[in-house]
Parts: structure tokens; sequence; C-alpha cells
């Protein structure tokens, strides 16, 4: 069978700091192929919708699979859904990602008949059942399938992370993934889950707190065959098990593989396992990302990251001492006033480090969706990127986003502005010989993308799909189970134990 797949195209964020190749897609695409089936893939952030329209036209599709891990990308994967059956009615059109295992019967109703299924849950083993059910029938017994005729068995996890690596072959224009001065960039994974439960994140509702590690032998040979000079190890927490990290850097030394890496941790982990990163930082480790999230006890607290302050800022020493670059995210709350932002600024300004912000934003699969007592301002699913406010806001609307755009732009520009276009000239033009102008373009972007005229904007365009708002706190006694994608296996015995997690449930 002829099965396409299909990313949609860049959010705000992705304008400017990254572009990342779409790695679950391709390893869906593998194991698609596996079975025996051709297969293409188009990615939305790289191709435009002419090229979809000839995709469609000179290879004919019998299945179209979309991708949808970003719940800003809603309204988009189903308008190009319906456009698909208008032009291909007989080929079957199919949903799968991240997002869309937490909303699979809203993206039905919106669909309206062009969306035939929504595959919740991991896809490397379910989409080639459901691949094969189009034909055979059955989609009732694939595991994670959701059609209007109801709900197949629970979602399957895959259990060896070793046996789909990714389809890279079949994405062209992979020279315009980057990740910051990383350009161009590829993206590896070698463990899947978070045994934590920050209140914010669905990763650990999604993989039903299951943790799977891929062998060292086996991402030293996906590595080795990785064509790019840098890569992005995507894990939710990289080196959680120091042992595993040294496994995989002896294989990438036994290979000779020469490679730059960008990789996210915790503070807490990285203090704990500082010999792993210092090993890493010897093999090509340059840039590593740390999910602060607060400055201050309250907001960790709010946020449920397990961790302290004191903890943060010392592993920010441990990582200049290392000499690795480090980014920083921090989650503005809607509830900010000027005085905060002020505060918040002050600090950012005062560290050698980048720092990112992100707004705090609900989003379905999370714990904070069910718990977040402020109402919803907006039922648009383009605005939770993380990059709007969907709750209300202290200040006026338009004066938040000035306050968090003036903040982001000064901080920025110790990284970004002219003093730093000098300091990277460098860099730039030995890029630009290659050919990679990502990076240059990224940083003139950024008063463009990121301005409050724009963003309070996009509140005011017509909403043609509207999430579905949760039910009130206390509405209804909720339960626990109902949180997870993957059903929680109780007592199921890890790949590896998880020593010393502190706090972090395990």
């Amino acid at each position: 069978m002829r099965v396409l797949f299909v990313h949609p195209g860049p959010l705000m964020y992705s304008e400017v700091y990254l572009r990342l190749e779409p790695l679950g897609m391709e390893r869906v695409a593998q194991a698609v192929r596996a079975a025996g089936h051709e297969v293409r893939l188009l990615d939305l952030q790289t191709f435009g919708l002419a090229d979809f329209a000839r995709e469609l036209k000179e290879f004919q599709p019998r299945a179209i699979g979309f991708s949808l891990n970003y719940l800003a990308n809603v309204p988009e994967v189903i308008d190009l859904a319906k456009s698909v059956k208008q032009q291909c009615r007989d080929s079957f059109v199919f949903v799968g990602g991240h997002s869309a295992s937490f909303i699979a019967d809203e993206l039905l109703e919106h669909g309206a008949g062009a969306i035939d299924a929504v595959l919740r849950g991991e896809g490397e083993i379910a989409t080639p059942l459901l691949v094969s059910a189009i034909e055979d029938g059955g989609l009732d017994k694939v595991p994670g399938a959701v059609t209007a005729k109801g709900r197949g068995p629970a979602p399957v996890l895959l259990e060896s992370l070793d046996k789909f690596p990714p389809a890279r072959d079949l994405l062209a224009r992979r020279r315009r993934y980057f990740i910051g001065v990383l350009d161009p960039c590829a993206s590896i994974e070698f463990t899947r889950g978070c045994p934590w439960d920050c209140s914010f994140c669905s990763a650990w509702t999604f993989y039903g707190r299951s943790y799977r590690m891929a062998s060292a032998e086996a991402a030293a040979e996906e590595l080795a065959a990785v064509a790019e000079p840098n890569v992005f190890i995507v894990d939710d927490v990289a080196f959680i098990h120091p042992e595993h990290g040294y496994a995989i850097g002896r294989e990438i030394e036994r290979r000779n593989i020469r490679k730059q890496y960008y990789l996210e941790t915790r503070a807490d982990v990285l203090i704990r396992n500082q010999e792993v990163f210092a090993y890493w930082k010897k093999l090509g480790l340059r840039y590593l990302f740390l999910g602060l999230e607060a400055i201050d006890e309250e907001g960790l607290k709010a946020h449920r990251k397990r961790s302290s302050t004191g903890v943060n800022f010392e592993a920010l020493e441990i990582a200049r001492k290392l000499g690795i670059h480090v980014a920083v995210n921090l989650i503005a709350d809607p509830g900010w006033d000027a005085a905060r932002f002020a505060v918040v600024r002050e600090w950012a300004l005062a560290i050698p480090e980048i720092v990112h912000f992100t707004v705090a934003t609900p989003y379905p699969g999370t714990e904070l969706w069910l718990t977040e007592s402020r109402k919803l301002t907006t039922l648009d699913y383009r605005l939770f990127d993380i990059q709007h406010a969907v709750l209300p806001t202290q200040l006026p609307l338009f004066e938040f986003y000035e306050r968090l755009v003036e903040t982001q732009r000064v901080i920025a520009r110790k990284h970004m502005g002219a003093q730093a276009m000098r300091d990277a000239a460098g860099l730039i033009l030995r890029l630009a010989l290659k050919g990679q102008t990502n990076f240059a373009r990224s940083i003139w972007k950024f008063d463009r993308v990121y301005n409050p005229q724009r963003q309070f904007a996009d509140h005011q365009r017509p909403v043609a799909y509207t999430i579905r708002p949760p039910r009130p706190p206390g509405a209804a006694p909720r339960d626990p189970a109902q949180l997870y994608v993957h059903p929680r296996r109780e007592g199921a015995k890890r790949q590896a134990p998880i020593a010393d997690l502190g706090q972090a449930p395990v």
C-alpha cells in the first residue's frame, strides 16, 4: 500500500530558535516500510502546500497519516485532512502523535468525516496494524485506534527502542533543520519517557510513567549513520542513568564518531551525574538545555519540579565549570505584574546563560489542565503554543505581551544583538560558505516574530475550531488512570533501576 506521512508547518517558537526533523514520524515510517508498504514523507516545516498537492497527485497514496504533536497545529491538520478528502475521496486519513492522543474524540468531531481514525499512543507497533486493517478490516482491534464507531484496545508501548531506526533517507531538505548555532542539526533518541511528574508536562501521562533505553550499540550505530555534523538528543531528561551515557560514549569512541551535541536534562540530574556530562563534553557536547522554570521556591513548588533554587544555581555553576553552554527556560505566568517582569529580567541579565521564556499553558494531558482554577480566556487551538496567554492576565493583555516581549528582547540582545553578531561573524561566514543560513536568518527574524502587536492580534483572528474546555475542578471525581494514554503498568520491571532519584516518583 502507498502511505504518505505528513508533518504540519512550523510554530511561532520554531520560526526563530530551531527547526527540528520530525523524528517520531521517521520512526513510524520505518515501521510501516518494514511491514512491506511503500512510504513517503513530507514535512511542511520545509515544504509548502503546493508540494503537498503535487505529492497527492503524483504518489496517489491510499493512506495519509498526519503527525500531530503540537496542539497549535490542530486547525492546520484538520483543514489538510478535509482538503485530502476533496482531492482523494477514497484515501484513508488518520492522525497520530502526542497531542492527538489526548484529544482523539475532538479531532474526529472537528473533522466531520474527513478523519477516518485517530491513533493514540506510540505509533511504531500500531500504525502498521492500522494500515493493514484499512484493507483487511478490524480497525476496532488496532491498539489505540479511535474511530467514529468506537475505540480499539489500549495503546501498546514499543518494547525495544532499537527496533525501528528513523527512515531519514525518506526526508528531503534535511539541511533546513537546526537548533541555534548547530546548523544543520539532526535529532536522535536514546531514551523515551520520564519518571518525574511535573504538573505542566504530559510526557509522564503519555508514557504511563514508563522509561526505556536504547541499547548503546544501537544508539551508536544510528548515530554513525547520521550525515549531519550536529545532533540534538531529544530525550526528556538526558543521562538519568550515568552508566547508559558512558556505554553509549564508549561506543562512540570505538567508532570514532565526531559530532557536536545539544541535549536536555534536569538540574538535579546534572549535579548527581556531572562526571558523565564532563565525559560527553570531551565527546562533543556543546549545549545543554535546563528547564529551571522558576527562580523562586514558590514557583518551583507550583510546577512540582521537585527541585530547589539552590539545586538550580548549583547546576548552572557546574555547567560553567565544564565549559558547556547552557540555555535556561523560565515559565512566565499570566499573573505576573510589571514588578515581577522587572525582577525576572534583572535576574536573567545577571547570569551569562541564554534565557528563554514560555508562557504557562494548561494542556490536555497535563495535571494542570484538570486543576488550574483560572478559566481559559480562549478556546483557539492556535494560541496553545506556550507563546500566547490562554489564562487571564494580571496586566491588560496587550501590556502583558509588551512586558514579555521587551523582557525577551533585552535578554536576547546579549546573544543575538549587534555585538553578538560581530562576535559570531566568523561562524556565520563559515556556515554561509557551506550553504547554511538557518542560524543567521533566525537572528534577523526576532523582532518580526516576537512583537506584542502580532501576539495580541492573534487573539482577534476568526476561530473555526475550538478546544473542549476541561470540566470545572470538583465537577466530577477523577480516575487517576484516565490521565494516562499508555496504561501505567504497576510493578513493571524497568530495564535498569533509577538510582537515587530523591523525591522523584518511580
